[in-house]
């Protein structure tokens, strides 16, 4: 009786709808104030990551740095509630830049906010039908592919606030922003690049130093401070900031950098109003946002996986995403996505809980409402120095050569096919086509798996089965699909002629498709042409109910069923001695 409820109460979980399941399983195990300690210190170091990440990523995007804090307050609350990892951290990332400047670009923040409503739809809907697996038949080669792919071009738009170069607006296309970068090379800043130069070598050094505080503060803070001292004391110093860059009017007063106000609500499409037409404009674009937001929210729960031992749920993850992503644009979010090296960070600083994230994103909302006026030093390129170094991080260069050196040059080709198609054209593209050339090659790969061989009497190979005269044995070994139902079964033309009966061995057949079952019966028609009896003999139980379904027996009259090789030996035998004139014969 234990053990029928136990597997009751598992059946149960099952069929329940996923939703919250980590923090279902938190409060399951028991939350006490020890927890509760660690969760907020871990919050609060991540909130501490996060700052100057939300807004370099939201300005990366081409938007206002508060978009970036506001998607990792409201995000990062909804998805830690309702998702299925413990340690997932969400807020924008760097592999959205690359999707989303264009469309703001194109359809500008309301197109944005209203993709992302969009995609968060497709998310919650992937979670609900249980689509969470998917991540594990996407190939390795495409998701590395991509991602240096996506870190190329994320360095590459950051080259404008490092070297401080006089370019409005960068074009869409790779080339043409490589061009228009150059063109206005004349313009470049020595006190840019200085203090691009200063922040990348305190990120990098700093966790040599003291590793538990956070670099991307530490960095963030001693440029900022060192760039407004020598402002004064030099007249002649200037450099770019958040205040001067960006200005919100608020009440009918202009606000330099980000305004000291909460996420506040507002509809995500603007004043314009939400229409079928806009809704298909910005159907793909979302796509590709649900489809990278699944990829790298999924991926990122597995790493944290390995780091903690623990296991995610992967539908309620997709639809605690989709929620995130649902609500987020109606206070000012961008799209967000699992954020590995915030998720990383958080799992390093104790986090026991998805409680750590909810506070993460408290931790944020605080700094607006306290420190917002300090945000507005901040120096573009202090940003822009930050996101080089993510996207150096993002491009794991050991591992994409590694790749390059010991995978089958099959794996290779989609592996540089993915990355060159990402950065001259975009991540959709190379998803798209990588998925497709890894599905093609693996169906290659399969189809050498399948092979054929034949025996008749005079030619005997195999001591195991001893063919009798007039029967020829025509052995199929490995799956018989649709990429190797046809070479596998044109083999049977060279069944030898004075054969009566065939054998068609598929005890080692595991599957066969539509494709196959039409390649077989197209087989055993020309059998019948040429004035054979056919024995299947050995089908496994998947094969063997197609069979049934197909009635091959009713639907043949010169076919015949054997459960085992050795039967199906027999069972020719006896059909040469009982039909003489290879005429079915009833049994009794």
């Amino acid at each position: 009786m234990p053990n029928r409820k136990s597997s009751l109460a598992t059946q149960v979980r099952r069929n329940a709808f996923p939703i919250a399941t980590a923090l279902k399983r938190t409060f399951a195990q028991g939350y006490m104030l020890a927890r509760l300690r660690k969760d907020a210190l871990a919050g609060v170091v991540v909130g501490i990551v996060a700052l100057p990440l939300s807004m370099a990523l939201a300005i990366a995007v081409g938007v206002a740095p508060q978009y970036g804090l506001y998607t990792a307050i409201v995000a990062g609350i909804v998805v830690a509630l309702t998702g299925g990892s413990k340690h997932q951290v969400t807020g924008p990332t760097a592999a959205f830049v690359v999707i989303l400047a264009p469309i703001v670009s194109r359809y500008g923040l309301s197109g944005l906010l209203t993709a992302g409503l969009m995609a968060g739809v497709l998310l919650f809907a992937m979670g609900a039908m249980r689509m969470g697996r998917f991540i594990e038949f996407i190939p390795h080669p495409v998701t590395t592919g991509f991602t240096a792919g996506i870190a190329v071009v994320i360095a590459t738009l950051q080259l404008k606030d490092v070297f401080g170069l006089p370019v409005t607006k960068l074009p869409d296309g790779y080339f043409e922003k490589i061009e228009a970068l150059w063109a206005a090379r004349q313009g470049a800043s020595w006190t840019e690049l200085g203090v691009a130069a200063v922040t990348l070598a305190v990120l990098i050094g700093w966790p040599y130093v003291y590793r538990a505080f956070p670099s991307p503060l530490v960095a963030i803070v001693l440029v900022s401070v060192g760039a407004t001292l020598l402002g004064h004391v030099w007249p002649g110093f200037h450099v770019a900031t958040i205040g001067t860059r960006f200005h919100t009017v608020i009440d009918g007063h202009d606000v330099a950098g980000i305004p000291q106000v909460p996420p506040m609500p507002m509809l995500p499409w603007g004043a314009g109003g939400m229409t079928l037409g806009k809704a298909r404009e910005l159907l793909g674009p979302a796509l590709a946002i649900a489809m990278l937001g699944a990829i790298e929210s999924l991926l990122s729960a597995v790493i944290a996986d390995g780091m903690t031992g623990k296991k995610h749920d992967p539908n309620a993850e997709l639809v605690g995403l989709g929620l995130g992503n649902i609500v987020a644009p109606f206070f000012g979010g961008i799209a967000a996505t699992g954020a590995l090296a915030r998720t990383a960070t958080n799992i390093r600083a104790g986090a026991t809980s998805p409680v750590a994230a909810v506070i993460h994103a408290l931790f944020v909302l605080a700094a607006i409402l306290i420190a917002a006026p300090l945000v507005s030093y901040v120096p573009m390129a202090a940003l822009a120095a930050l996101l080089l170094l993510v996207a150096w991080n993002m491009s794991d260069l050991h591992l994409f050569a590694h790749t390059v050196r010991v995978a089958p040059r099959s794996d290779v080709a989609v592996l540089l096919t993915c990355f060159v198609l990402t950065v001259v054209f975009d991540m959709v593209v190379a998803i798209g086509v990588g998925v497709v050339l890894a599905a093609l090659l693996f169906m290659k790969r399969m189809s050498e798996l399948t092979s054929t061989r034949v025996l008749a009497p005079e030619s005997q190979q195999d001591a195991t089965h001893v063919v009798p005269q007039g029967v020829t044995l025509y052995e199929i070994a490995g799956p018989l699909f649709f990429g190797a139902a046809q070479r596998a079964m044109s083999a049977i033309q060279t069944v030898g002629d004075g054969s009566r009966v065939v054998v068609l061995a598929l005890g080692t057949v595991s599957t066969i498709d539509a494709t196959g079952l039409v390649a077989l019966e197209s087989a055993i028609e020309q059998l019948r042409l040429a004035k054979k009896l056919v024995v299947i003999a050995g089908p496994l139980p998947e094969p063997r109910r197609v069979f049934e379904k197909a009635n091959l027996e009713v639907a043949h009259d010169h076919v015949f069923l054997a459960d085992t090789l050795e039967q199906g030996i027999q069972l020719a035998q006896d059909l040469i001695v009982l039909t003489p004139q290879n005429v079915k014969q009833p049994t009794g």
